[in-house]
């Protein structure tokens, strides 16, 4: 091979490096309890490897996510599966769960991840998420909402508590921030989402919450997303 075609060989293997680069999601486990963390894609978007998993007490797992993959994810707690595809959960098979968004970099020229921690689903566990090996400034909710979660938006005690949104509760659109609360303008934080943003001030607490909320960072290349960062029960703040 002559040097020519080597130099432009390597160029050619680096730019698909780049472009096609992957993202590390490597979940931990702090609770007190197993959690069984969830993925969905946004629409158009492949599954990961796994859309849902066992993750005990002190334990991690690691996915790879395809370049300019789109989704959420969130833990599920007091699961019982009789096999792969039944079963149910006590927390996070349906609102509220507290939810982890992601809408990574698609390679060399679009290399901005954007990425959040959302109450606007509810609560049911702390979750932190960090990126970049610390390049990435993290966000999430480390206090245990569900302690203070008000009486008419509280359901079931324990492990199996959560707390949640105010649409959800009551499904009226200046909550839910539809019909004619469907805009910034005309959707502003309420009684409800005050009490979620004074705890946990990084994480969106209403639909249109994203001036605070929203982060992006360049090629993170991983993002590790901790359950109960400072343990359960004991994190309150």
């Amino acid at each position: 091979m002559n040097p020519f075609s080597f130099v432009l060989l390597l160029l050619i293997s680096t730019f698909f490096s780049i472009s096609l680069s992957t993202t590390t999601f490597t979940f931990i486990n702090k609770c007190h309890f197993t959690v069984w963390p969830a993925i969905l894609p946004n629409a158009g978007h492949p599954p990961l490897s796994s859309a849902g998993f066992e993750l005990p007490t002190a334990a991690s797992r690691s996915l790879q996510s395809p370049p300019s993959w789109s989704g959420r994810l969130w833990a599920r707690t007091g699961c019982v599966f009789h096999n792969s595809s039944n079963g149910s959960c006590a927390t996070g098979e349906t609102p509220p769960a507290t939810l982890a968004e992601f809408s990574l970099a698609g390679g060399e020229r679009n290399n901005i991840d954007f990425y959040d921690v959302s109450l606007v689903d509810g609560f049911n566990l702390a979750m932190v998420v960090e990126g970049g090996k610390g390049r990435c400034a993290a966000t999430g909710c480390v206090v245990d909402l569900n302690q203070r979660c008000p009486a008419e938006l509280r359901i079931g005690e324990g492990e199996t508590a959560a707390c949640r949104s105010a649409c959800e509760a009551f499904r009226r659109p200046e909550y839910c921030c539809s019909g004619e609360f469907a805009s910034p303008a005309a959707c502003k934080p309420t009684a409800y989402s005050e009490v979620f943003k004074a705890a946990c001030p990084k994480s969106y607490s209403y639909a249109f919450d994203y001036s605070t909320s929203t982060f992006t960072c360049a090629d993170a290349g991983e993002f590790t997303v901790t359950f109960c960062p400072e343990g359960t029960p004991r994190y309150l703040k």
